[in-house]
């Protein structure tokens, strides 16, 4: 089995290495942002990705958006996502776009080594590994739409008068803003909710659905 590994902690990055090799898990790679492990993945096109959630520049969510973008490009590999952190909206979009070749474990509570090392090539064989703590707040927590949890306070306040059918212009006076002020914070919204130019959808129509379902 071929494994990339990304881990910001170098530490932790090479600790991991050490134990999959011990295993008879070969690491192809090992990196400490989102961007090298993109890279990696589309250079060697393993056979799993481990993934930590928080990784420079911003230590936010860099990780987690890295694993959705395996997940959609290479369907094949599996994601395991290794964190200290439960991010249920982005855990929910990892689990839902497909159910197998995928886990979310806690660093805090693996107990066990060969766990770990079992769980990874469940997750390289097609299946999942989840841990129950995961489990458990996602069952909790109600569905979050992530790209509208990105926009800002401004942003969220002019797609709500997107949603009541002002124009930018419209919203610029009601504002106090500048029209191309406007135009920007409508890009901006178009970019983060994942709405790309296409000739057949309307991207104000399909943000504001996005808003109104939240």
């Amino acid at each position: 089995m071929r494994v990339v590994i990304a881990e910001d902690n170098a530490l932790l990055r090479k600790g991991v290495a050490l134990l999959l090799g011990e295993h008879d898990i070969e690491v192809v790679a090992a990196v400490a942002d989102a961007g090298d492990l993109l890279r990696a993945v589309a250079d060697e096109q393993p056979d799993a990705a481990v993934v930590d959630v928080r990784m420079p520049p911003t230590h936010t969510d860099e990780g987690l958006r890295a694993a959705l973008t395996i997940r959609s490009a290479y369907p094949e590999i599996g994601v395991l996502v290794f964190s200290q952190w439960v991010e249920t909206s982005y855990a929910r979009r990892l689990l839902s776009e497909n159910t197998g070749r995928v886990g979310y474990l806690l660093k805090d509570r693996i107990v066990s080594t060969d766990d770990f090392v079992a769980a990874l090539r469940r997750v390289a064989d097609g299946g999942t590994a989840l841990d129950p703590e995961v489990v458990r707040q996602l069952l909790a927590a109600p569905s979050v739409d992530t790209g509208l949890s990105r926009l800002s306070s401004r942003e969220r306040e002019i797609l709500g008068l997107l949603a009541e059918g002002r124009s930018n212009v419209a919203i610029a006076e009601s504002l106090h803003l500048a029209e191309r002020s406007v135009e920007k914070h409508v890009t901006a919204i178009f970019t983060k909710l994942d709405l790309p130019q296409a000739r057949t959808d309307h991207r104000r129509v399909l943000a504001v659905l996005r808003y109104l379902r939240s």
